[in-house]
């Protein structure tokens, strides 16, 4: 009866604070997976059997209850039947934790667990505990009809029912009745440890991480088990902790191809003013408040850092954004998590410091044709030009030196060479590689941007602005150049006089003067 009315108070009182919906159950303390194993709150596995999603859940727990729960008790000395109610309570959740990680709750793993410690104990003490509905023959029907009805119907969870009846056959085996010698607390003590074992064992096992990988990006990361990943029809991979509203944790990660090297300052600031926008909502929740962006690493490799504050459908959640530089792609790495549960973050910090960059397979390609096709400058001219877009200039030289070598009036390599040198920091064998380039190609616009790079890499940027004139004569219709073109005049306006009064001596096109 105390047990009856704790489970009706409690129902009452987390109705009165709102709908039963389950960020509500996950207030007051409903099992889920993620929580309990990500977020460390164990303590989950005990309070969900206190709670109910509704008045007939909660009614049908406490019918049986109250026949089965009262037919153990007067037979059993209260301190083994309170033990047996704690072990069949802790074992129908942590079976409901093994089988699944969604949100469970109810009393039914302790109404099985009386079930079957009646079950055992009346076949035990026949002769002495009368009553036909506690033998074998007549309690073992109903038990299951019980677990026929639950594995009929959606939204049971029939792991932690079989958990609790399983908690109370083993728990029988032990329980003797009141006419029995008194063994003292070794009974109790020891059903309610063998229960708080079992939980261990299986949290532990649930805590394993496990290593997403993704050849195509060339990353991997690491996930606790439980979290899966979720469809996405705008190019990212996409992954949650499986919880709706209070309790979500996301993380996406998609590469953008930028065409040039950078430090992923120019998309931290493009995410900043296109998602993070103060008071807008957003993908993930309403922007509060943003911080950033900011230095900072990722396995060794420079990165900028947003954080903002959301106000998601569950309540605050915190943002993460990581922006880490590849060569031509910059990798976008976000992370979400609830206020509410702040061991997140170091979940979150967790899978950032084991992100990993690794070879990706159009680089493993280039390389396997290179080796199967020596000596013919295609693989070679593929090879470097793939290693130069993935930030690896240096290694780029050599392939792409040997490509010119096999093929010297292949304008296109000899492009790619400049470049390569360009980004490795070797500037007058870059420059003069694009003279090169230009000689065996007097009207590409490629030989005429290997021009334009030189020049910048020189520091001289009137000069760079006078080839990317000529390569806009060239091709008058490359967006590409139309934006570089006003880029450099507009570094030449805001630049000292010196500067500005050099730029007036670089020629305009048509398409310059209408603008």
């Amino acid at each position: 009866m105390i047990l009856a009315t704790l489970l009706v108070g409690i129902h009452a009182a987390a109705r009165s604070s709102g709908p039963l919906g389950v960020d509500t159950l996950l207030r007051w303390g409903a099992k889920a997976g993620p929580l309990v194993v990500d977020a460390g709150q164990a303590w989950r596995l005990m309070t969900a059997n206190f709670l109910h999603r509704d008045a007939l859940h909660l009614g049908l727990n406490l019918l049986v209850l109250l026949a089965a729960g009262s037919a153990l008790e007067r037979r059993c000395r209260r301190r083994d039947y309170v033990a047996l109610l704690a072990a069949a309570g802790l074992a129908t959740m942590v079976g409901s934790l093994g089988w699944s990680s969604a949100v469970s709750v109810g009393a039914s793993g302790m109404v099985y667990g009386c079930v079957g410690a009646l079950l055992v104990l009346g076949r035990r003490h026949q002769t002495r505990l009368t009553a036909r509905w506690m033998s074998m023959e007549g309690a073992l029907p109903t038990v299951l009809v019980f677990l026929w009805m639950g594995w009929t119907s959606v939204g049971v969870d029939n792991a932690g029912h079989l958990g609790g009846l399983l908690a109370g056959l083993l728990g029988g085996v032990f329980l003797e009745p009141r006419w029995r010698p008194d063994v003292g607390w070794l009974r109790p003590v020891g059903m309610v440890a063998a229960a708080v074992v079992l939980g261990f064992a299986v949290v532990a096992e649930r805590s394993v991480w496990r290593t997403e990988r993704d050849d195509g990006f060339g990353i991997s990361v690491s996930l606790p088990r439980d979290w899966r990943g979720e469809v996405d029809g705008q190019g990212r991979r996409a992954f949650s902790n499986g919880l709706p509203g209070r309790g979500r944790a996301t993380f996406a990660a998609e590469a953008i191809e930028t065409g040039e090297p950078g430090d992923g300052s120019v998309q931290a600031r493009q995410y900043q003013q296109e998602v993070l926008v103060p008071g807008a909502p957003g993908p993930e929740g309403r922007t509060v408040k943003v911080t950033g962006p900011t230095a900072t690493r990722v396995n060794g490799r420079s990165a900028q850092r947003l954080r903002a504050e959301l106000e998601a459908p569950g309540g605050t959640a915190h943002l993460m954004a990581l922006f880490v530089p590849r060569g031509e792609w910059v990798y976008r790495f976000v992370f979400t998590w609830p206020a509410a549960y702040p061991a997140y973050e170091e979940v979150v910090n967790r899978m950032v410091a084991e992100l990993r960059f690794e070879e990706p397979s159009v680089l493993r390609e280039a390389r396997a044709s290179a080796l199967l096709v020596p000596g013919a400058p295609g693989p070679l001219r593929t090879l470097g030009a793939v290693l130069r877009r993935l930030g690896l200039p240096r290694e780029a030289v050599g392939p792409l030196t040997e490509a010119v070598r096999l093929s010297p009036s292949h304008v296109e390599t000899r492009v790619e060479l400049a470049r390569a040198l360009l980004e490795a920091s070797r500037v007058d064998e870059g420059c003069h590689a694009a003279a090169e380039a230009r000689l065996y190609g007097p009207s590409d616009t490629g030989a005429l941007e290997a021009g334009v790079r030189c020049e910048l890499s020189r520091g001289d940027v009137v000069k760079a602005l006078e080839r990317l004139v000529e390569a806009r004569r060239v091709d008058p219709q490359d967006a590409r150049l139309r934006a570089a073109e006003l880029a450099l005049r507009t570094v030449l306006e805001t630049a000292p006089g010196p500067w500005r009064s050099r730029s007036e001596n670089v020629g305009e096109t048509p398409d310059n003067h209408r603008r």
